[in-house]
Order: structure tokens, then C-alpha cells, then sequence
């Protein structure tokens, strides 16, 4: 008997909870499956994040086939494809890492009714977050809300522990000897999900990860404050190798801990943020579809359609906003620090719905998690849990001052203005930028009715 491990958000080949109790339980296939599901809601046919994903497929064929092994390939619906693999395999079971989205649950649900109908088990592990669902409790046991005490508690189970992180060694000796004739290395597997191969600005794999990883260690001593400079390469740019599984959460986390400094307790700080944010989607799933807090959910947006369309493009006339969208659309990635810029401004002063700018980042970012962008949105918008306070309202001028100071993330992404002064550009002259958009709304105006807004909802 063999086993077969379904890998999804989870693309290598190490450090995998799943495949290293299958390979330890016996030989064991690999299977992904292009699920319509979520492909279908892709309205861009060039999408990079289908190519991101092809390119890490490609790369674990090349390493599996140096191995005399290779990864089935499926496209269809889940529920059908992994039950009838395992039939035709006639594996003992299934084995796969948890997903906290709602999709994932309800599909792993039924995936499991119709394994277990064909006396086939089905096996699935933490692999993702470090901590997961009921690991990290309050002291009546419930779940935290408020994300420093879930911290507090984190940091102090991880010290509990001896601050062990486990490596899931996978001994690919075990893998099941055959070469796939339609894997994703023989044949044109975008035409036949309907896709268009798309470069990524971050080539997909582990070795791109792990190299970029190693970039990242020789600059986390600066990450605390280098984190907030969008002109500077202050960040990781590792996220979009963590949400598509290229490198394990347990990688990240060792980085962080091997580094006693500010920036990388900064680092392990991110990472318990991105538990916590799996772990509330996990156990309130509701907020997919709407606030964290429901009173939130009748607030009476003001904005425009029009105005909703200039923050996508990039002509709002605020230039640290225009420079992150346009970088937004140009590359599928965004920093941080603009993150919450442009999603402060589309909420509380262009007055539009939180939901519209959290669906424009899940059709655009390449490293798009709906835990973490769900949860973000909601800190911005001050309906989730544990937001910003509503009456926090970022000053897109003063935080183009404050974190781009002598313009140079702007002028990189909005020539029209790249002559300007380091002082002039952040708030740019009609007469001497006669190319660039005026400010679509005051900043004032639409601060003093955005407290109005908000204040309307809370203090009924």
C-alpha cells in the first residue's frame, strides 16, 4: 500500500509536515490539482501568480524527476480528482496540510466524506502558522481578539517550548518511482487551464526563496526601522514565497530567532501577526464576507465609483498614494508601509468601502493571502478586531514626508513629478507639475466626514 500527498498553498520539497509522515508511512505520490474554483475567478488570463505557481511546479518536477519521480497534474474540481487518483493509486490514504479559508475547509471536508466512502484516509497537518486554531488561548479559554496579549502568549508558549522548531525532514527516497508523460515540464499546461504564462517580478521556487532569504538574514538587523522606507529594499520580499509555501513559516521563524536584535524580534513579531490573522479567519469565518465588528457593516460610504477608479490607477493627485498603486498595477507588489497608506486614504478620505480596495488587492498582489489582506483591510478600515482606532486617520502628506522624505519612491513611479524638489513633490504645485492630477478631494474636508461617518455607526 502507498500513500498519496495533495500539496497546495505548500510548493516544496522540505521542512513539510504532510510529506514527511507520508514519505515516513510508505511510498508516496505527489498530486496538485488546478482547482476552477478559484482559477475561474481570476478575470486577468495573465495572472501572475498562475505563472508564480507554474514556475515553483516546475521546479519541484525538475528536482523529483532527478529522483526517477514526478508530480501528477490535475485540473478539475477537488472533490472529484483527489478521491478517483486515490482509487486509481489505490492508496491507504491522503495526506495534505490544513487551509483556514472557508473555501479550503468545506472542500477538505468533502474530499475527506468521499475517501473515507471508499475506505481511504484522510490525514492533514499544521504546517502554515506555528500556532494554530486552539494552541494559543486566553485564560477562560477563548480566542484573543486583541493581537499584543495573543503576542504575549505566543512568544511565551514559543519560550515554553524550549523555543524547538521542528524541521519536517522529507526522506524523498521513499517517493514512488514513475515519470508523469503530461507533467508540468512535458506539456503546455497554461493552454490548458486557460491561462497566459506572465513573468512575476520574483521568479517562483525554493531556490529563489531560500537565496532571497539568505539576502534578507545579512539585513534583519535593520528590518525595525528600514521596514517603513518603500525607496529601499528594508523589507524581506518574502511573503509571496510564504503564501504559495516555497519556504515553510518554520524557515522564517529560525531567521528571526537566530537574531537577538531589534529588527529580528521585529521579524518574529510579523510572523505571529500572520498566525493570528489565519487564526481569526479560522474561527470567525463570517469575516470574509463582511467586519470583524457588525455594527461596522452599516456604515454609509460616501465615495465615488469615480474616485474609486482614480486610486486604482493612480491618479488620486496625492502622490505617495499614485506611486504605490501605479507600482501596485506595474509589478503585483506593494510595501507595507503603503499598504496601509492607500488603504487609509481609499477609506477614511476618499470614503469608500473597505471591501472594494480588499478586492482590488486579491485580484492584484502577488503575494495576495485573504487571512492577511482581510485582516489588514479591516486594521485600516477600524472594523476589524483589534483595529486602528476609526478616528486614526493617516495623513497621506505627512506620511510621504515622514517615510519618503527626499521623494525618491515617488519619482520612480510618477515621472511627471520626478523633477521636482524634495520638498515640492510631496505636495506638487499646479503651475510647476501642469502634468500630474490635482488632489481628487480635500484631505480635510473628507477627514472632518469621515469622523463623522464612523461616529454616526459607533455611537449608536
Amino acid at each position: 500500500m502507498s500513500n498519496l500527498c495533495w500539496i497546495r498553498r505548500d510548493l516544496r520539497l522540505h521542512d513539510h509536515a504532510a510529506l514527511s509522515s507520508s514519505l515516513e508511512d510508505g511510498e508516496t505520490t505527489l498530486v496538485f490539482v488546478f482547482d476552477p474554483h478559484i482559477l475561474d475567478k481570476l478575470k486577468n488570463k495573465e495572472d501572475r501568480r498562475v505563472t508564480f505557481i507554474y514556475q515553483s511546479l516546475q521546479e519541484m518536477e525538475a528536482e523529483l524527476q532527478k529522483r526517477g519521480s514526478s508530480v501528477i497534474v490535475k485540473y478539475g474540481n477537488p472533490e472529484e480528482e483527489i478521491p478517483k487518483l486515490a482509487a486509481e493509486l489505490k492508496v491507504k490514504n491522503v495526506y495534505t496540510n490544513r487551509d483556514y479559508e472557508p473555501y479550503a475547509k468545506d472542500r477538505d471536508t468533502k474530499v475527506s466524506k468521499k475517501l473515507h466512502s471508499l475506505n481511504i484516509g484522510f490525514k492533514q497537518f499544521k504546517d502554515s502558522v506555528f500556532f494554530e486554531k486552539q494552541e494559543i488561548q486566553t485564560g477562560s479559554g477563548t480566542i484573543y481578539k486583541v493581537f499584543t496579549p495573543y503576542k504575549n502568549k505566543w512568544l511565551e508558549k514559543f519560550e515554553s517550548q524550549g523555543k524547538i522548531i521542528s524541521n519536517y525532514e522529507c526522506n524523498l527516497k521513499n517517493l514512488r518511482k514513475f515519470l508523469n508523460p503530461e507533467s508540468i515540464l512535458s506539456i503546455d499546461w497554461y493552454k490548458k487551464i486557460g491561462f497566459i504564462e506572465t513573468l512575476p517580478l520574483l521568479s517562483g521556487g525554493t531556490k529563489q526563496a531560500l537565496k532571497r532569504l539568505k539576502e534578507f538574514e545579512s539585513i534583519i538587523d535593520n528590518y525595525k526601522t528600514a521596514r517603513d522606507i518603500p525607496s529601499i529594499e528594508g523589507t524581506s520580499l518574502l511573503s509571496v514565497y510564504i503564501r504559495h509555501g516555497n519556504l515553510s513559516v518554520r524557515d522564517m521563524l529560525r531567521v528571526g530567532t537566530v537574531q537577538r536584535s531589534d529588527g529580528g524580534k521585529t521579524w518574529v513579531s510579523e510572523i505571529v501577526w500572520r498566525d493570528f490573522y489565519q487564526m481569526i479567519l479560522d474561527a470567525f469565518p463570517y469575516v470574509e464576507k463582511g467586519p470583524f465588528k457588525p455594527e461596522y457593516a452599516k456604515i454609509k460610504w460616501m465615495g465615488t465609483n469615480e474616485d474609486f477608479a482614480a486610486w486604482c490607477e493612480g491618479r488620486t493627485g496625492y502622490p505617495l498614494v499614485d506611486a504605490a498603486m501605479r507600482c501596485l498595477n506595474a509589478t503585483g507588489m506593494m510595501h507595507n508601509r503603503l499598504r496601509m497608506v492607500v488603504a487609509s486614504f481609499l477609506c477614511k478620505t476618499l470614503l469608500i468601502d473597505w471591501q472594494k480596495g480588499e478586492k482590488y488587492f486579491a485580484e492584484t498582489l502577488l503575494d495576495y493571502d485573504l487571512a492577511a489582506n482581510n485582516g489588514g483591510w479591516q486594521w485600516s478600515s477600524s472594523t476589524g478586531c483589534d483595529a486602528q482606532p476609526y478616528f486614526r486617520i493617516f495623513n497621506p502628506y505627512s506620511q510621504s514626508t515622514k517615510f519618503d522624505p527626499q521623494g525618491e519612491f515617488i519619482r520612480q513611479w510618477i515621472p511627471e513629478i520626478a523633477h521636482l524638489s524634495a520638498k515640492e513633490i510631496h505636495q506638487p504645485d499646479e503651475l510647476k507639475a501642469p502634468d500630474y492630477y490635482r488632489p481628487i478631494v480635500s484631505y480635510e474636508t473628507n477627514r472632518r466626514r469621515a469622523l463623522l461617518m464612523y461616529s454616526v455607526v459607533k455611537n449608536k
